[in-house]
């Protein structure tokens, strides 16, 4: 009926049955290829999720946060919030359709087409009449202001309107997600109407923050007039019919039905360009519209039989358009917190010689720091960067890449856009090094076993490189997978041990828990032994990081040659014994920066300061104690 595709972009795969009176009478899950509940999540969990929509009334709106009772829906599954959102709209929105299309009663009074499934490119909905529009140039606004302009010719504004409630005009405009997602928080018979502009003036204004209504613009039918609240409608970043224009300002507002707007009858926009120079009343333009007839379905024609079931034509597959703004508004908090996590470790990046030449200040500013991420990133707000995130990213370029899939995560979208402007300035150990919860806690619990004298192992150089390959061919062989059966890849993707230690916080079957844990020993004796030799993700990382524009570390000549401190005490070894760093496996901790200013460590300052000291004259002859 929808069409709907998950998270990772493959379609979920639900049956459901609708009562007469529009209660869900029963719903299960038939298939689904979600990462984050194929790895982290046990079945049971999203089958009773489904199963729990019995009862769910779908002639009421449904918010994104559902709340207790039947009518609004089950609760979220925990840790797949995202995937649970795209369930119940898809529930929603299929249930009406099927509800209406099987309506017992025969319509007295011809209504909208609510129910055809079907994508149009723009320069269908324009010659079909769907979208009406609506220019005035700067010249005409002009004269009916009474002000003088230099430019009359250019755009004063450039008008756009359109009845987004026909699936086949609002999925077209909107996105199946977004328009999904709007259907859920209206009630069935209620409508949305999209207003878009371009041009120097805007139809919205600011005024509408402090007095919740936009005043610039209204709907008018027949006698009535329609005002549209803030809280009522939805920014949108873009349309996404083909061949569509680039807009402003672009929004969807939800009219509802008791309201008294008839979306079958016609009705215009009116819009108020401020009051002219004379003082007069205000200047208003008007952009009529009526939605095109093959959106109408009157009661005069009997409705044609339906084919049988194994004739139906399936619904057009599209990409998942999410609306994501009400997601990152629930998570604005969590947001702020990371950005100002991120900004401050771009000031120690930019400022690393600052930072370092303080080597207290450094182990402390940096050990607090990893705690940090482990507590807030990892335990508090899950976000776990993953091999199964790169997948995602590779086949959304190969399959049609969309924004919306992955602004979905607010976190994890922030956190992969730092990583990605931070590899071309210092390469991929500013993640691994920093932004990794799995791996801060390898590298705390190292430092704990230290203080306790757990003896380390040193593995031989020769050994150590060769043994950094392993990785790098585990993530082939996942990407390699991937391009078989998705499904199969994020199972081989269990090889990081992330869900199981940080998501789930070991909340697991026992063999994740034994491997996880097997890993976390392993680093008690070699430090971040997984981030040396195992981590798929880092391997992915390396590979792009290669292109990064700057040397940000120094090193002295008698690096490698005369001095080795900074090759033993590497936290990954990555520091080739004649002293050259490997940039695919430093992980940008910095200690060897902190040595490099250290007087008391760094061989180079040693010689210096020997140097600067001043000779000890001989004493004379005969001076006391001395013979002659």
């Amino acid at each position: 009926m929808s069409g709907s595709v998950g998270y990772a972009g493959r379609p979920l795969d639900i049956v459901a049955a609708v009562t007469p009176e529009g209660i869900i009478a029963g719903a299960q899950i038939v298939a689904h290829e979600e990462p984050i509940l194929v790895i982290g999540i046990p079945k049971d969990a999203l089958a009773a999720y489904v199963k729990n929509f019995s009862g769910f009334d779908i002639r009421a709106g449904a918010g994104l946060k559902p709340a207790d009772g039947p009518v609004r829906g089950p609760h979220a599954v925990a840790g797949a919030t995202i995937t649970s959102t795209v369930i119940r709209d898809a529930i929603l929105r299929s249930g009406r359709a099927v509800l209406r299309s099987r309506a017992a009663t025969p319509d007295t009074a011809q209504r909208l087409d609510r129910e055809t499934l079907r994508r149009s490119t723009w320069p269908t909905l324009l010659a079909e009449g769907s979208v009406q529009r609506k220019q005035v140039l700067r010249g005409e606004a002009a004269r009916m202001l009474g002000r003088p302009d230099s430019e009359p010719d250019k755009p004063f504004i450039d008008l756009w309107l359109a009845l987004a409630t026909p699936p086949a005009i609002g999925e077209s405009l909107l996105g199946q997600r977004t328009y999904e997602s709007e259907l859920a928080k209206m009630g069935p018979e209620d409508d949305l109407v999209l207003i878009g502009a371009s041009g120097l003036y805007s139809f919205k204004g600011t005024d509408w923050r402090q007095s919740g209504t936009f005043n610039r613009v209204e709907l008018v039918q027949g006698s009535r007039t329609f005002h549209l609240k803030a809280t009522d409608h939805t920014l949108v970043e873009t349309l996404r019919a083909a061949g569509a224009p680039e807009l402003r300002e672009i929004a969807v507002f939800r009219i509802a039905k008791n309201s008294g707007f008839d979306s079958t009858q016609p009705f215009r926009l009116d819009l108020d360009l401020g009051p002219p120079q004379a003082g007069s009343g205000p200047v208003v333009v008007s952009l009529e519209y009526r939605v095109p007839e093959r959106y109408l379905i009157r009661p005069a024609v009997p409705a044609a039989a339906a084919p049988p079931p194994d004739k139906m034509q399936a619904a057009e597959p599209v990409s998942n358009q999410v609306l994501w703004q009400d997601i990152w508004w629930a998570r604005r908090f969590d947001i702020a917190a990371l950005g100002a996590m991120l900004v401050v470790l771009a000031v120690i990046l930019v400022f690393q010689d600052t930072v370092t030449a303080h080597g207290k200040f450094y182990y402390r500013l940096r050990t607090s720091y990893l705690l940090l991420t482990l507590l807030f990133l990892g335990f508090f707000a899950n976000a776990q960067l993953s091999v199964v995130n790169v997948l995602t990213f590779i086949h959304a370029l190969l399959s049609g890449f969309r924004w919306d899939l992955f602004l979905l995560d607010p976190l994890v979208f922030v956190l992969w856009s730092f990583v990605a402007v931070s590899m071309l300035f210092w390469g991929r150990g500013v993640f691994c090094g920093w932004l990794c919860p799995f791996g801060t806690l390898q590298e705390l619990t190292n430092h704990l076993a230290r203080r306790i004298g757990i003896k380390q192992i040193e593995i031989p150089f020769g050994l150590h490189e060769r043994l950094w390959m392993i990785k790098y061919v585990v993530f082939v062989g996942i990407l390699a997978v991937s391009l078989r059966s998705i499904l199969g890849a994020f199972q081989l993707a269990e090889i990081e041990p992330f869900k199981t230690a940080i998501t789930m916080k070991f909340m697991r079957e026992w063999p994740f828990v034994i491997y996880a844990g097997l890993l976390l020993v392993a680093g008690l004796f070699v430090e971040r032994f997984y981030c040396r030799y195992l981590c798929p993700l880092g391997a992915a990382l390396a590979i792009p990081a290669r292109m990064r524009m700057f040397e940000w570390l120094k090193r002295y000549r008698e690096c490698g040659s005369e001095c080795h401190v900074c090759a033993r005490r590497c936290t990954v070894q990555a520091i080739h014994p004649l002293g050259q760093i490997n940039p695919n496996e430093c992980i940008y901790c910095l200690k060897c920066q902190a040595n490099y200013f250290d007087q008391e460590t760094c061989l180079h300052l040693k010689k210096r300061a020997q140097r600067r000291q001043p000779l000890t004259p001989p004493k004379p002859a005969g001076e006391a104690g001395v013979r002659p």
